[in-house]
């Protein structure tokens, strides 16, 4: 009877663990939809904007995104500021349609007129012969409120795994 007893409290406890490994599961999976107050979604919309317009190859909705003197790391440790210089850049990645997704969503972090965006993206895209590409890697953005109440970016890593890789 003793036995009996024992077995159906282990039973019990174990399905309550299930139940509650369950839920943590899906609120782990909801993380990355969090809610956003509305400054940072403001700040995130200026992410998914210059996104839009990396798309669809504008450079002026691109370069909108930004503050006169962003800078920009296209490769670890080197930052570019030269306007010129980043258009450059994004025309390099136009050659190969590269498209880029946020799949594991996106942080914001506001400190006063400072926001802090963490993202980690996939980007695909096809070199001009036709070999797929395929690379990952951690968007850290730093993002300032303008006198208009926009958001542009100041400093914009998309390499902020690079780190990590050394």
């Amino acid at each position: 009877m003793k036995d009996k007893k024992i077995n159906r409290y282990l039973k019990q406890s174990l399905f309550v663990l299930l139940i509650v490994g369950l839920c943590n599961v899906s609120l782990a999976d909801n993380i990355k939809d969090k809610i956003l107050n509305s400054e940072q979604s403001k700040a995130l919309n200026t992410i998914k904007s210059m996104t839009a317009a990396f798309h669809q190859k504008d450079m002026r909705g691109i370069m909108a995104s930004y503050e006169n003197g962003g800078a920009i790391m296209f490769e670890p440790g080197k930052a570019i500021t030269d306007p010129d210089v980043i258009q450059k850049m994004f025309e390099g990645f136009f050659q190969i349609n590269a498209n880029f997704t946020y799949p594991k969503g996106h942080e914001v972090y506001i400190a006063n007129d400072i926001a802090l965006h963490i993202a980690p993206w996939v980007m695909t895209g096809n070199t001009p012969d036709g070999t797929e590409l395929s690379e990952s890697g951690l968007s850290i953005a730093v993002l300032r409120k303008q006198t208009n109440g926009d958001w542009l970016m100041v400093l914009d890593n998309p390499n902020g795994q690079a780190l990590m890789e050394q």
